[in-house]
């Protein structure tokens, strides 16, 4: 059973309310279950519910013209999704799709915006997320402009293990990323084969473990200070 009240507490979007403002947003609230690779939502789909993950996984992705998926990110337990809900009347520019069996709270777009309104002591944290999520988006571009192949791969990783812990500070660790290497390849429009050559590089050098279906970084640091001084 889903205590929505806890799920809500435990999403950063909501760390500025206070408890009497999650108290009321409960009984608007639904939730919902998702099958492995389920559509949560589709691009171009009314903006109407913002979405706190639960439990599970949830891809972020996109469709060409030919039907082919082309993934921006995956988000973890405690993560939102629905950025849109902060302009009314604005489509989903995105789709989203269940990456594990997972399990959803909905709170209605409207609802939400009422909420912030009757509690402005929220919006400094509000706009600190939406403002993190706007930074890490302008840093993928210049990485991806700016770098080479070797540092890109390995900051994306990086970028992934933060995405991994959500809101929880930097620890020493091993941190496991829910991804095969057709993802990575596919969230970084490089081929399979290039990201894989690259992959078995960290590994040989013991920055990360390849598993299946998933990829375990044991030291961000180390993974970190190699970056920083390798010749790419």
């Amino acid at each position: 059973m889903i205590d929505i009240a806890e799920v809500l507490r435990g999403c950063p979007l909501f760390a500025g309310f206070p408890q009497a403002a999650i108290a009321q947003a409960v009984p608007h609230a639904r939730v919902r279950s998702f099958r492995r690779n389920e559509a949560v939502y589709e691009k171009g789909e009314p903006q109407v519910w913002l979405c706190v993950i639960a439990s599970g996984m949830v891809r972020i992705h996109s469709m060409n013209a030919e039907g082919r998926e082309a993934l921006l990110i995956v988000l973890d337990q405690g993560a939102w999704v629905g950025d849109a809900v902060f302009a009314p009347g604005v489509d989903r520019v995105y789709g989203a799709t269940a990456h594990t069996a997972a399990e959803i709270v909905e709170l209605p777009g409207d609802f939400f915006r009422d909420l912030m309104a009757r509690y402005p002591e929220c919006y400094p944290v509000i706009l600190d997320c939406i403002s993190r999520r706007l930074w890490s988006a302008m840093t993928l571009i210049e990485e991806d402009a700016l770098r080479g192949t070797l540092a890109r791969i390995g900051r994306r990783l990086l970028f992934l293990c933060d995405i991994q812990r959500g809101d929880k500070p930097r620890a020493d660790g091993p941190v496991t990323i829910a991804l095969t290497r057709e993802h990575i390849a596919n969230m970084m429009g490089m081929t399979r084969q290039g990201v894989h050559k690259t992959l078995k590089q960290f590994e040989a050098e013991g920055l990360i473990e390849l598993g299946y279906r998933c990829i375990t970084v044991p030291d961000e640091s180390a993974l970190m200070n190699f970056l920083e001084h390798a010749q790419d």
